[in-house]
C-alpha cells in the first residue's frame, strides 16, 4: 500500500497531523509561511532521515492495530466501519481478579449510554472506548517520536524518579509496625522437655548431633553463603535467591531454637541484624524466597521475640509485592526484586505461572498482614483464591499451569507431587491457621482431594497405593518423592473429614507412608528416589537415571512425623530411625551432609551440595518424631511448606489492645 494511503488514518481536522508535523501544510496552493518546507527543499541526508522516521512510525501504527489488545474488533469496528447490528453483543463479564466496582462501573456508563440490554448501543459503546484508547496510543506515539533524544530520556528518568518515590513512599508505611500479642511459649508448647524414655533421648540427642555437625560446617566452610558444598568443603549458591545470602542461616533459625541450640542460634540473628540485604539488584523465585526467607524470619520472631526478624520478614514481603502486578493478579514465578520486572519461567507452558508456586504463599502473607497490620498481603493471597475458585476444573482437578495474563489455564497436567504439591497443603492449612473459620479453604481442599482420589490415587499389583500424574486425561504412572508429603496431608486434615470419611483418610495417609517407604527399602542406601514408577511390572522403583538422585529431601519423614503424632503406630519412629542411620552411613561426610548421585549404586557419589532444606525441614521432622507431643502441638502450630512455624492465628494470636479486656 503506498504510504500516502494511510495519511488520513493519522492526519488531524487541520490538515497538519503526521504530514504537517513533519513537512508543513503541503496541501494545492496552501503555504506554510516557512521558505523551503516542501520535500524538494531538503538534501539528500535529510531524506533519508525523513524516511526513517517516516518508517519507523507507520511500523509502530501497524504494531499498534494488531497486537495491542482487542485489536479484532478495532479492525472489524475502526477501519471496515462494520455495522454494529451484524456484531454479537459483547460479554461483559469481569475476568479474573478483577474488581466488583470497576464492572459496576462499567455496567453504569452503558445504561446512560444505551437502553439496557440493547445489544447494539452496548456494542457501539464498546466500540468507542476501543477507539478513544488506540487513538490515544497513536497520539502518544507519534509525540514520543516527534521528541528529541534528549527529551525522551529525561522522561524516562522522570518516570524512574516517580516509580522509585512510591516505592519508598509504600515502604514507609510499613517502617511503623503494630504491636502484636505473642502468646507465652511455655502456652503453646515452644519449649522443649526431655522424653522419659532413654532410647528415645538417646536418638534424639543423635539427631541434634547431626544438626551440630551440619551447622559447624556450613559456618566454618560457607558462612553468610547460601548453601553449603560439604565435599569441596565451600559455599554454594542457587540463582533461586538471586543476589541474597543466607539462606542456610535464615532456614536453620527456628531448629536451632526449638533443639535449645542457644550460642548457634544468637550468632545466626546477629549475622540477619548486621548482614541480612534485600537491597539487591537481583531476580528471585518467588516461591522460594517466601518459603525458606519470609517464613523462616516470620517463625523466629514468633518463638524468639526478637523485632529484626519481623522487621525483615514485612520488608521483604513488601518487595515481593509488585510480582502480583499481573492482569489476574495471580502472581510471576521470578521477580527482580530492585526494579520490580517480574516473569515467567520460560519452559513454564508458554510463560505461565506454577500452582504450586502461586498457591503457596497464603499462610506466610497472611502472618504478614497480622503483622505489619496492612491487609495488602492478605488482599494479594485471596485474589489468587478468587480467581481459582471462578475457573472450571477439569474433572474437578487443578492444573499445574495457569496464565497470569488472561487468568486461564494453560496445559492441563495434574500433579500432587512437584508443579502442584504445596498448593493442596496450603489449602488444608489455611484451614488450621484460621482457627477452623477459614471455610471456603476447607471446601476446596476436600473438594480437591475427592477429585484427585478418583482420578490419580491407584493400586499396584502388589498392593502399593501410589499418586500418578494426569496429563490430559491420560494417567502417568509415576510417584515423586516431593509427593510423598501427601500421606501426611491426609492424616492431618482427617479429623475435619466429611462425616464417616476420618478413618478413610488416616487409612489413606497410612498407605502412602508405605509406599513411601518402600520407596527407601528397595534402594541400596535405604533412601528414597526422586521420583518412581509404577509401571512395566516394576513397583517403587526409579527406572531412569536422572529419577534415582536423593537430595537430602523431607517429604517421606515428614509424612513419618504426622502419622506418628496422629497415630502412635512405632514403625514411624522405626522407619525414621532407618533414616537417620542410612544418611549417617551414606550422607555423612567431614564437611556436612551431602546428597547422593544414585540411590541404587553401591559406592557413594556425591552431588556435594548440602541443602538449606536438610536442616529447615529434614532434621527438625527427625527431631520431632522422638520427641514428646507437647512439643509444638498441632492444634497450636502449622508447618508451612519449610517446615517453619507459623502459630495458629485467631486462637493464639490477638491485638494488644485487645488483650486484657
Amino acid at each position: 500500500m503506498p504510504v500516502g494511503g494511510l495519511l488520513p488514518l493519522f492526519s488531524s481536522p487541520a490538515g497538519g497531523g503526521l504530514g504537517g508535523g513533519l513537512g508543513g501544510g503541503g496541501g494545492g496552493g496552501g503555504s506554510s509561511g516557512r521558505k523551503g518546507s516542501g520535500p524538494a527543499a531538503f538534501r539528500l541526508t535529510e531524506k533519508f532521515v525523513l524516511l526513517l522516521v517516516f518508517s519507523a512510525f507507520i511500523t509502530l501504527c501497524f504494531g499498534a492495530i494488531f497486537f495491542l489488545p482487542d485489536s479484532s474488533k478495532l479492525l472489524s469496528g475502526v477501519l471496515f466501519h462494520s455495522s454494529p447490528a451484524l456484531q454479537p453483543a459483547a460479554d461483559h463479564k469481569p475476568g479474573p481478579g478483577a474488581r466488583a466496582e470497576d464492572a459496576a462501573e462499567g455496567r453504569a456508563r452503558r445504561g446512560e449510554e444505551g437502553a439496557p440490554g440493547d445489544p447494539a448501543a452496548s456494542l457501539e459503546d464498546n466500540l468507542a472506548r476501543i477507539r478513544e484508547n488506540h487513538e490515544r496510543a497513536l497520539r502518544e506515539a507519534k509525540e514520543t517520536l516527534q521528541k528529541l533524544p534528549e527529551e525522551i530520556q529525561r522522561d524516562i528518568l522522570m518516570e524512574k524518579e516517580k516509580v522509585a518515590q512510591d516505592q519508598l513512599s509504600n515502604r514507609a508505611g510499613f517502617r511503623r509496625l503494630p504491636p502484636v500479642y505473642l502468646a507465652p511459649l511455655n502456652t503453646i508448647g515452644a519449649i522443649d522437655r526431655e522424653p522419659a524414655d532413654a532410647a528415645i533421648r538417646e536418638k534424639r540427642e543423635k539427631i541434634k548431633e547431626m544438626m551440630k555437625h551440619a551447622w559447624k560446617n556450613y559456618k566454618r566452610y560457607a558462612w553468610g553463603k547460601n548453601e553449603l558444598k560439604p565435599v569441596s568443603k565451600g559455599g554454594h549458591s542457587s540463582s533461586l535467591f538471586g543476589n541474597i545470602q543466607g539462606a542456610t542461616i535464615v532456614d536453620a533459625l527456628d531448629t536451632l531454637f526449638i533443639m535449645n541450640m542457644k550460642d548457634e542460634f544468637e550468632e545466626a540473628q546477629a549475622w540477619v541484624e548486621e548482614n541480612l540485604n534485600f537491597n539487591v539488584n537481583a531476580e528471585v523465585s518467588v516461591f522460594e524466597v517466601n518459603i525458606r526467607f519470609v517464613g523462616g524470619l516470620i517463625s523466629a520472631y514468633y518463638l524468639s521475640g526478637a523485632e529484626i526478624f519481623r522487621k525483615k520478614a514485612v520488608e521483604l514481603g513488601v518487595k515481593l509485592l509488585p510480582a502480583f502486578q499481573t492482569p489476574s493478579g495471580i502472581p510471576w514465578a521470578l521477580l527482580n526484586i530492585k526494579s520490580g520486572i517480574g516473569r515467567n519461567w520460560p519452559w513454564a507452558s508458554g510463560g505461565s505461572s506454577i500452582l504450586a508456586e502461586f498457591g503457596t504463599l497464603h499462610l506466610e502473607f497472611m502472618h504478614l498482614s497480622y503483622l505489619s497490620g496492612n491487609p495488602i498481603f492478605a488482599d494479594k493471597v485471596m485474589n489468587i483464591r478468587t480467581v481459582l475458585n471462578n475457573l472450571e476444573k477439569p474433572e474437578g482437578l487443578y492444573p499445574n499451569y495457569l496464565n497470569p495474563n488472561s487468568g486461564q489455564w494453560a496445559q492441563y497436567h495434574v500433579s500432587v507431587g512437584g508443579l502442584g504439591d504445596s498448593f493442596y497443603e496450603y489449602l488444608l492449612k489455611a484451614w488450621l491457621m484460621s482457627d477452623k473459620t477459614d471455610l471456603q479453604a476447607k471446601k476446596m481442599y476436600f473438594d480437591a482431594i475427592k477429585a484427585i482420589e478418583t482420578h490419580l490415587i491407584r493400586k499396584s499389583r502388589n498392593g502399593l497405593t501410589y499418586i500418578a500424574e494426569w496429563k490430559g486425561g491420560l494417567l502417568e504412572h509415576k510417584m515423586g518423592h516431593l509427593t510423598c508429603f501427601a500421606g501426611g496431608m491426609f492424616a492431618l486434615g482427617a479429623d475435619d473429614a466429611p462425616e464417616g470419611m476420618t478413618q478413610h483418610y488416616l487409612q489413606l495417609g497410612a498407605e502412602i507412608a508405605r509406599t513411601c517407604h518402600e520407596s527407601y527399602n528397595r534402594t541400596f542406601v535405604k533412601l528414597g528416589p526422586e521420583a518412581f514408577r509404577f509401571d512395566g511390572g516394576v513397583e517403587a522403583i526409579a527406572t531412569r537415571q536422572n529419577e534415582k538422585y536423593y537430595i537430602l529431601r523431607p517429604e517421606v519423614v515428614e509424612t513419618y512425623m504426622y502419622m506418628w503424632r496422629l497415630t502412635h503406630d512405632p514403625k514411624y519412629r522405626k522407619w525414621a530411625w532407618e533414616a537417620v542411620e542410612a544418611l549417617e552411613k551414606h550422607c555423612r561426610v567431614k564437611g556436612g551432609y551431602s546428597g547422593l548421585r544414585d540411590v541404587y549404586f553401591n559406592k557413594e557419589s556425591y552431588d556435594d551440595v548440602q541443602q538449606s532444606f536438610f536442616l529447615a525441614e529434614t532434621l527438625k521432622y527427625l527431631y520431632l518424631i522422638f520427641s514428646d507431643d507437647d512439643l509444638l502441638p498441632l492444634e497450636h502450630w502449622i508447618f508451612n511448606t519449610e517446615a517453619h512455624l507459623l502459630p495458629v492465628l485467631s486462637r493464639n494470636l490477638k491485638k494488644v489492645e485487645d488483650d486484657g479486656k
